[in-house]
């Protein structure tokens, strides 16, 4: 597949536990915005999706090992690698780092769905080729 595509983002107060460390959900929210940021990069919007194609991407399945703590104001590159693009559905390979220093990876599918109702549905011609060629 492609190479990776990397996204910054800052670690919020809002991100962090009473300790000043990332609270270990909100690596999912960073992926998430990084997967949109990705799906943008490639020329396909999820709202065109809804509008245009009555589809969406729900996360089937999330695993992710934590490594080493991100903590107040660190700035976080979240590296988005698609591992396989299946015919309705996207394996990614996610991880945060902090400079060097690699803070949570994860394994996150996807599956396109329609979405009036939730059934699972191919991938619309127009992104995947999009996908593909990102």
């Amino acid at each position: 597949m492609p190479s990776a595509f990397d996204w910054t983002v800052r670690v919020y107060y809002e991100d962090t536990d009473a300790g000043g460390i990332v609270f270990y959900a909100n690596y999912l929210k960073f992926f998430e915005r990084a997967r949109t940021e990705w799906l943008r990069a490639a020329g396909v919007g999820q709202q065109e999706l809804l509008d245009a194609d009555g589809s969406a991407f729900v996360v089937k399945s999330a695993s992710l090992d934590y490594h080493a703590p991100a903590r107040l104001d660190d700035v976080l590159t979240i590296r988005t690698t698609v591992e396989k693009l299946g015919r309705a559905s996207v394996q990614f390979a996610q991880q945060a780092w902090k400079g060097e220093l690699l803070l949570t990876s994860a394994s996150v599918k996807v599956g396109c769905v329609d979405i009036a109702t939730m059934r699972p549905r191919s991938l619309p011609d127009h992104a995947a080729d999009k996908m593909r060629a990102a």
